[in-house]
């Protein structure tokens, strides 16, 4: 892969990082690893946090380190240390020999890697302001503006407002001779005003209920304009206390992009995460409903309208890279085409499972833990032909949702359940009154065959999460979703007050 560089950043690990990187994959091969590579990261996070004005604190950490993982007789090892040195590097490598001979013992089934070309190169995050050189004051009193923005409505009863940013420096090697470097920086704000009045309490969140992040640095902050959107939102939280309750029933929904994102990632997302189907997730995580037969009969898993693919190249998502913790090209994976289920998320191991070259998909949470098959960007793609106000006043009678406020699925992702901050009215094609306490409820497969609009790219973004869990030990994963809004017809609407 060529050098895919862009933006104003240089950081580099130290020199001697490839030093390192020769011990350990030497020391690992000469001990009986069939194959080996290792990680070196160096991760750099900053937070603030404000309430009601006042400044709740400002967190800053880094860690480095580095991992090796190793093959031997068809079973892995996995050994970590912080100490960055050569001697370390040999100590690392033979214990992680030592792990993989030991698990060999118990193997049940040898594991093989498909054969990708050894992977070259560098790849950087396209940043404009670099949010680590941005003053601390400039920040705080950015946040601190919005959050006292949304505080100043009227009813409001506190405000929570957040920034967070996270680099991440890897150089990745591998025994057959890979060796790249990567620099990937995330970054996301949000301002939140809460209404209070007896047991009711309602919310509104801006730009999402998670925070809007994105791949990028300081300049996607200033984009989001938190102090222009706070006071709207938090005259709807104060509207939501004497709102009607959501009404019950079968009904159309319009889910907008800051829910929408979140119903692809619950259940499209994590459906189709390989190691889930094949019962590695089991203990944590659950399942899947969506077993490999599946891919053969070509199961409807939506309506025509829906094409799913997983795109690790996508400009700004939070699953964006060069290439995975194995090594493997950043690319763009079918997962669904015009409703078909069509493929997985894939790793090197679990792909020849399937006849299938790794989609790329293997990430791990820094330096000490091994990579797991992660979403990368799961997006639902535009469809030409309405926008999403089209879609709008194309509905006579309907629900608009936006706003994610809890969740519930069933361990094979099929069951599912949302609530959502706010929802609108549509009578005639305009949105009108609010109602509180929406919820939904649905069938994975059901549910995405009931769709009948996808919003066009006016409406497009790309929204995400910075805290995906999964795995034992639980690891936490930056993932991102490109939607554009849609409709749905027949869902079962309030279920209950939560």
């Amino acid at each position: 892969m060529p050098d895919t560089t862009a933006g104003t950043l240089r950081a580099r690990l130290p020199p001697d990082m490839r030093a390192l990187t020769d011990r350990a994959l030497d020391g690992a091969t000469r001990l009986g690893a069939s194959y080996a590579d290792v990680r070196i990261v160096r991760r750099r996070d900053e937070s603030i946090g404000i309430k009601s004005g006042r400044l709740e604190g400002v967190a800053t950490s880094e860690t480095e380190g580095f991992g090796v993982r190793v093959l031997v007789d068809g079973a892995w090892g996995f050994a970590s240390s912080h100490h960055l040195d050569l001697d370390e590097a040999d100590r690392v490598a033979a214990l992680a020999v030592r792990i993989a001979r030991a698990s060999a013992t118990a193997l049940r089934t040898r594991v093989e890697l498909d054969g990708r070309p050894p992977a070259h190169g560098r790849f950087e995050t396209p940043v404009v302001e670099d949010p680590f050189n941005i003053p601390l004051e400039r920040k705080i009193g950015h946040l601190m503006e919005a959050d006292r923005a949304a505080g100043a409505v009227r009813g409001v009863t506190f405000t929570e407002s957040s920034y967070g940013a996270q680099r991440e420096e890897k150089t990745f090697a591998a025994s057959d001779g890979s060796f790249t470097e990567q620099v990937i920086t995330h970054i996301g704000a949000a301002v939140e005003a809460n209404a209070i009045e007896g047991d009711e309490h309602q919310r509104r969140s801006y730009p999402d209920a998670g925070g809007g992040w994105a791949a990028a640095g300081y300049e996607y902050i200033g984009g989001l304009d938190l102090v222009g959107n706070a006071e709207r939102h938090g005259e709807e939280a104060v509207a939501l206390l004497t709102a009607p309750q959501c009404p019950s029933g079968s009904r159309t929904i319009i889910l907008d992009p800051t829910q929408l994102y979140m119903q692809v990632h619950e259940s499209c997302g994590h459906p189709t995460e390989l190691d889930r189907v094949y019962g590695t997730e089991a203990s944590y995580a659950g399942t899947s409903f969506l077993t490999t037969d599946k891919l053969d009969e070509g199961f409807r898993y939506g309506s025509d309208l829906i094409t799913i693919v997983a795109d690790a190249t996508a400009p700004h998502g939070m699953g964006t890279f060069g290439w995975d913790d194995e090594g493997v090209a950043a690319q763009s994976v079918p997962l669904i085409r015009n409703g078909i289920l069509t493929g997985y998320l894939t790793s090197r191991e679990t792909g020849p499972r399937i006849g299938r070259a790794s989609g790329g998909a293997m990430r791990a949470d820094g330096w000490n833990r091994i990579p797991l098959i992660r979403m990368t960007n799961i997006n639902l793609l535009p469809v030409a032909g309405l926008s999403l106000d089209d879609i709008v006043a194309d509905t006579d009678d309907g629900l608009y949702l936006a706003s994610n406020r809890s969740w519930s699925i069933d361990d094979r992702r099929l069951n599912f359940q949302f609530a959502t901050e706010v929802a609108y009215e549509v009578k005639g094609g305009k949105k009108g009154r609010l109602f509180k306490n929406p919820t939904y409820t649905g069938i994975t497969y059901e549910f995405w065959r009931s769709c009948d609009a996808v919003g066009d790219q006016s409406s497009y973004v790309m929204l995400g999460t910075p805290n995906c869990g999964k795995g034992e030990p639980s690891q936490g994963a930056h993932v991102g979703h490109g939607v554009s809004g849609a409709r749905f017809r027949n869902v079962q609407v309030g279920v209950g007050k939560w």
